[in-house]
């Protein structure tokens, strides 16, 4: 077990920094591709530890602990994130409603979902990407198993 723990930790890692940040987080719109790297990076440094070929299985198991590390990393790093971003989100949405014709001026910023709100939205998200992110990189571990491995000696 110790063995998959440095290259799951890598894994998570960079799928994690790269899905907290808001414009950078938008490549995980397109085919959940920070997650899929996180994945197939954990197999690959997997591979590197050992002296010969890891099977699927291994990079299933690294790819699956790669997700959960990932998950955690970017619902850690998202609240500060979230904290420095927000004001500035909002002052964005303010001048669009400014900016905006009739339809959009009814539309009330001041009505926010509160501090209660914000954490249970995160906490739903946090799951969503615990379950979603552990299935995507548990694959990608696997085909970074056949894509990465060794020939036999």
């Amino acid at each position: 077990m110790s063995t998959y723990l440095q290259p799951a930790l890598l894994g998570g890692l960079v799928m994690g920094v790269l899905s907290a940040p808001p414009i950078i987080s938008a490549g995980n719109l397109c085919c959940c591709l920070w997650v899929v790297t996180g994945g197939l990076l954990a197999a690959y440094l997997l591979q590197q530890n050992r002296p010969g070929p890891i099977t699927a299985a291994d990079g299933a198991i690294v790819g699956l602990l790669a997700g959960l590390f990932g998950a955690t990393c970017q619902f850690v790093l998202s609240i500060p994130i979230g904290l420095l971003v927000g004001p500035v989100e909002r002052q964005l949405l303010e001048r669009l409603r400014d900016m905006s014709g009739s339809g959009v001026a009814e539309f009330n910023l001041d009505r926010g979902p509160g501090l209660l709100g914000v954490m249970l939205l995160r906490l739903i998200a946090y799951v969503f990407t615990l379950v979603v992110g552990s299935i995507v990189s548990t694959l990608a571990g696997v085909v970074g198993a056949v894509l990465f491995a060794k020939p036999k000696s």
